[in-house]
């Protein structure tokens, strides 16, 4: 019995997410990263939208983080977003879809977070606007200049893929000094 290219392809994806472990991907995002993704992780229209947003949200209590947190959330699936369209309609935001559509299928999502961790710009809408309680912000920005973490392959809610990320800090160039970090989303099966 021959099984439809659409179910084929969601019972492929399951059966990678499910039977391989994220450890098995992870060369694979490795190469990617060092392929791919280094070439424009440092691009200066992202340090400047970091550096901007850093500026503007450096002394941000946590009280006033959690409401921005909580007012994204809110928004999500609304017709009014406040909140959310500055992170998604910006420079930054524009040449993360770039890299996307460039990436042909292989990028299923990109964001960038600031020192906090709060969204600076996104490919597409994230399911919250603080990253800073995960470990996609905490084992970046907050390890240092070079640092890397790789998630675990699981279905993402916001992109509705498998998907591995693929997170890292990102630092000035010229002084080295951590400004962020970035979260790339890797399509499960475009690794394989």
């Amino acid at each position: 019995m021959r099984l439809p290219k659409v179910f084929a392809a969601v019972l492929g994806g399951c059966l990678l997410a499910t039977a391989a472990p994220a450890d098995d991907y992870r060369p694979a995002m490795e190469r990617f990263l060092q392929g791919e993704v280094q070439r424009w992780a440092s691009d200066p229209v992202l340090l400047r939208a970091i550096a901007e947003q850093n500026a503007a949200t450096s002394g941000y209590s946590p009280a006033e983080i959690e409401a921005l947190d909580q007012a994204w959330r809110a928004e999500l699936g609304s017709a009014s977003t406040p909140t959310i369209a500055p992170v998604l309609e910006n420079a930054a935001a524009d040449f993360l879809r770039e890299r996307v559509a460039a990436a042909g299928g292989r990028i299923t999502e990109v964001f960038v977070m600031d020192a906090q961790g709060l969204n600076v710009a996104a490919s597409h809408v994230t399911s919250d606007y603080w990253q800073g309680d995960e470990a996609k912000h905490s084992q970046t920005y907050g390890v240092g200049a070079g640092a890397v973490h790789f998630g675990e392959l699981e279905f993402d809610e916001s992109t509705q893929r498998y998907q591995g990320q693929v997170s890292l800090t990102i630092s000035d160039p010229d002084t080295g000094e951590p400004l962020g970090a970035m979260t790339i989303g890797v399509d499960a099966e475009a690794l394989m």
